[in-house]
């Protein structure tokens, strides 16, 4: 699917050096071309002194079948179209429309393959949500069932260490849950920005500690084997200058922040060390973050598909005792919401481990 949009995007190219034909011209022309015959047909009776009826009708059949060729042309896409919209109404998503002219017609017709893709992209993302979310939620639920049963059934009592599991099951459906409103709710706009400026040093430390003070807290309730219990993982921060000011909300770049340390927490190797740096951006008060671990990294292949929903990329297992793989969408909640401030959010080059960079425009994009 994706080589069929390309092609129409270079056939769209390849046109726009040309001038196009259209349909107002083709009409004109058409009016043009039938004064002209009529205008020859009625001169040549006037020199052979033919019989007017004679070049009236010859006059007509000319323009009769100039006008149906003309219509045929204009109506025999329109019909194809209205074929494949129709298609496209019941769900099927694999029709398309020729793009073989270059009048408003075929602009109408890369509009509606254009549309098509669209609609066939969000499809399937349906599906795989659908899918995803099912199989997320399945795990916690069969295992929270599992040890209440357990504990009806006699099987086994209702001891702190049983309590535990079941306590933290609940807590990753809760993740689960929670992170999933957030998605919609960012997917809806409505979650409003309160923008301010704050100090970027102390705003991080704060984000920093808590972090460190959710792992500690997780494994003593769990008793180490719970999920996002790593301890081991060393938490370094790097802002220069140290009187760097930023402007964004943030409540939401916690959760920006919070998400990634969490995420290359988890994917450091034991003992290893998670950095967070904090830099200028060009634009004033504007602020360009990283977060560096020392795990595996990502493909390049997999770079474009890291924020993607329920995505885990080709490092789906976590490589420190304690972790989970998490619900895959820490990650997308970051992207929408540095999308939402106006800003980027990708994978960067990196020596050894993961690293993202985010980077935000502070008030010039308020200012544009």
């Amino acid at each position: 699917m994706s080589d069929a949009p390309a092609a129409r995007k270079d056939r769209s190219q390849s046109w726009g050096g040309m001038r196009p034909f259209s349909i107002k011209t083709k009409l004109g022309a058409m009016v043009v071309i039938s004064v002209l015959i009529t205008t020859g047909l009625s001169m040549i009776a006037v020199h052979t002194k033919t019989e007017l009826r004679f070049i009236m009708v010859f006059s007509m059949i000319a323009t009769l079948l100039i006008t149906q060729f003309v219509a045929h042309s204009l109506t025999a896409p329109l019909d194809e179209m209205n074929t494949v919209a129709r298609s496209i109404s019941h769900g099927d998503y694999t029709r398309r429309v020729r793009e073989n002219r270059r009048d408003e017609l075929g602009h109408l017709a890369q509009t509606i393959n254009r549309m098509a893709d669209e609609l066939a992209a969000q499809d399937q993302q349906r599906k795989e949500l659908v899918a995803n979310v099912s199989h997320e939620l399945r795990t916690p639920i069969a295992g929270l069932r599992a040890v209440l049963e357990n504990i009806v059934d006699g099987v086994t009592e209702a001891d702190p260490e049983t309590m535990r599991t079941a306590l933290k099951q609940t807590e990753r459906l809760g993740r689960l849950v929670e992170t999933l409103l957030d998605l919609s709710r960012l997917d809806n706009g409505v979650v409003p920005l309160k923008m301010r400026r704050f100090e970027v040093w102390p705003y991080l430390s704060g984000v920093l500690k808590e972090a460190n003070m959710v792992a500690s807290a997780r494994a003593d309730m769990t008793g180490g084997s719970g999920s996002h219990t790593r301890t081991d993982v060393h938490l370094h921060l790097d802002v220069s200058p140290p009187e760097l000011v930023a402007y964004a909300d943030p409540e939401r770049i916690h959760q920006v922040v919070a998400n990634l340390i969490d995420n290359a927490v988890k994917h450091s190797p034991p003992h290893g060390r998670v950095t967070v740096k904090a830099r200028p951006g060009e634009q004033p008060e504007s602020l360009e973050l990283e977060v560096l671990d020392e795990g595996p990294g990502i493909p390049r292949s997999e770079w474009h598909r890291v924020f993607e929903r329920f995505n885990r990329g080709a490092v789906s297992r976590p490589h420190g005792p304690g972790s989970d793989g998490g619900t895959g969408l820490g990650l997308a909640i970051a992207r929408w919401v540095v999308e939402l401030h106006g800003g980027r959010i990708g994978v960067a080059e990196s020596e050894r481990g993961c690293r993202i960079r985010v980077t935000l425009p502070g008030t010039s994009s308020t200012q544009s």
